[in-house]
């Protein structure tokens, strides 16, 4: 089993280097036979590395026996052949609309010593042996730039930078444009008022299904923000991401926010609007019972929470409600105590505070005495055996990472099958940064494993 390393020291700087590289390419019309050769004898050495990586390891480095240690990435390096143009970090303006803000923003952020420079800030930033992200840092440094120059400041106010939540999240990603998207409303909790859905689809996906076997599948999806901001419009790029790469028909959720509605609210909307999605495949075209969840943030956190919850002996299993097939957790908060050794060793300084973090907990949980309810912790559930198979994903400069490991390492001891990956040189929202070229291209990359693990359970495999 992984241990978990000490809490990080404080972070050192150290000095940047700068590295060059110059590649050259030729070819003659007369070796062409020879790099035909060349070519299939590296397909075949290539084939027998895959092959000696994926074998089988110790159950101690091996959670649920799905091929991925906790403490390393799934599936190593990034597969090549026809999988690259997926993962490729640039515009596409072919399938994507990117606002000239945004365009801007990204050309900066790919050159991120033009910010650092400015800012003062040329020193890597290194912290228990990992090393923040350039475009990362810049970033950070920009957008703290920004508020000393504006004098914005939402730390203490979080209800008043709803609106701002929303407009930056719309600057940081790109749209995808290949996506049918549309809005619905559908009925709440008992009591409770109907919830905004709103569902995508990949153009072409579905078509031409009409037996059972062969429709694609669902992933409801749950936005993050602390429960206390965030919406449909905050997460919609994202989601059409998803819905892109996945090929599943994704249904985002509109829950209830605090401090208006605190704990319990948002659970209950979540499974109420998970089991509407179960119960209406015909309607939505998707494949009965093929239902996956999925979260970032406090939206994983609801994503774990409503895969333990529909688990049956669980009050909110029903009979025509089956729980998840999988789950997706990004960056999720599972232990609403906080008191995690990344949390403190990452308390500020990356987005993402400690105290930002008791603000926000202090409007969703008021009642210190539901922080170690499983539904506000899901870390803390007695037993997580029999829950879906995950999908965990975390950063390296995150004040969660350790929230996510040790979700990842409780449910393969309970037998649950986990990919686990933490990407060491991101911070917490790096799943909706598209605009640092790297950082899409990890979204991406987070959306294409749900989107095996679903394939995957939905084929029996």
């Amino acid at each position: 089993m992984p241990t978990q390393p000490p809490a990080s020291p404080p972070p050192v700087r150290k000095a940047a280097t700068s590295k060059g590289s110059a590649t050259k390419a030729s070819a003659a019309k007369a070796s062409a036979a020879k790099s035909v050769t060349t070519r299939a004898s590296a397909a075949k050495a290539v084939a027998k590395s895959t092959a000696r990586t994926q074998s089988p390891r110790s159950p101690s480095s091996q959670p649920g026996g799905d091929g991925a240690s906790l403490d390393r990435p799934w599936g190593g390096s990034r597969r090549g052949g026809g999988r690259r143009d997926l993962y490729r970090p640039g515009m596409r303006s072919d399938v994507e609309r990117w606002s000239l803000i945004s365009r801007l923003l990204t050309w900066v952020l790919s050159r991120p010593g033009l910010v650092l420079g400015l800012t003062g800030s040329r020193e890597e930033v290194a912290l228990g042996g990992r090393v923040l992200h350039r475009g990362v840092q810049a970033l950070i440094q920009l957008v703290d730039l920004l508020g000393r120059m504006t004098g914005s400041d939402r730390s203490d106010d979080p209800l008043g930078g709803r609106e701002e939540f929303v407009q930056l999240a719309r600057l940081a990603m790109p749209v995808r444009t290949d996506v049918h998207v549309t809005g619905r409303h559908v009925p709440g909790p008992d009591g409770a008022p109907e919830i905004a859905v709103r569902v995508y689809r990949r153009f072409g996906v579905g078509v031409g299904t009409a037996v059972d076997e062969h429709r694609p599948s669902a992933i409801v999806f749950f936005h993050g923000g602390g429960w206390v901001v965030g919406d449909l419009d905050s997460h919609d790029a994202s989601c059409r991401l998803l819905a892109a790469v996945t090929g599943c028909v994704v249904v985002a959720v509109d829950y209830r926010l605090a401090p208006e509605h605190p704990f319990p609210a948002a659970v209950e909307d979540c499974l109420a609007a998970y089991a509407w999605v179960q119960r209406n495949h015909e309607e939505l075209g998707t494949a009965p019972g093929m239902v996956g969840v999925m979260g970032d943030s406090a939206g994983g956190n609801l994503a774990a929470v409503v895969a333990l919850e529909t688990r049956p002996g669980r009050s909110a299993h029903v009979a025509d409600v089956p729980p998840p097939v999988a789950q997706g957790l990004v960056y999720p908060a599972t232990d609403a105590r906080l008191d995690s050794p990344s949390i403190h060793a990452l308390a500020e300084g990356f987005f993402l505070t400690k105290a930002g973090m008791e603000t926000y907990r202090g409007l969703y949980l008021p009642d210190s005495g539901d922080w170690e309810d499983v539904r506000a912790s899901p870390l803390l559930a007695d037993d997580h055996a029999g829950v879906a198979p995950a999908v965990i994903v975390t950063a390296g400069f995150d004040p969660l990472r350790d929230d996510g490991f040790r979700y990842a390492e409780a449910l393969q001891k309970a037998g649950v099958a986990v990919d686990y990956r933490c990407y060491d040189d991101q911070i917490h929202g790096f799943f909706a940064m598209g605009i640092i070229p790297d950082s899409l291209a990890l979204a991406i990359e987070t959306c294409d494993a749900m989107g095996r693990l679903m394939r995957r359970v939905s084929s029996g495999a």
